[in-house]
């Protein structure tokens, strides 16, 4: 599982980042390498979405390591 652990933080990083340059360049890298709300693009979207979700599973993974 460590694979896709660090496989989804990859990609909830490079979402992150793409956020940032939203928010200072009002650039969509996304959009802009796939097109706006194409399919490729919402697939994209929806994975990087669904690797945060996934992520949240980690706070209680990390807690269990601190208690052992």
């Amino acid at each position: 599982m460590k694979w896709f652990d660090n496989t989804a933080l990859t990609i909830v990083i490079i979402g992150a980042v793409n956020w940032l340059l939203i928010g200072i360049f009002h650039l969509d890298l996304v959009a802009f390498l796939f097109g706006n709300m194409s399919i490729l693009s919402r697939i994209i979207y929806a994975i990087v979405g669904l690797c945060g979700l996934y992520l949240i599973s980690l706070f209680g993974r990390i807690r269990g390591m601190q208690e052992a």
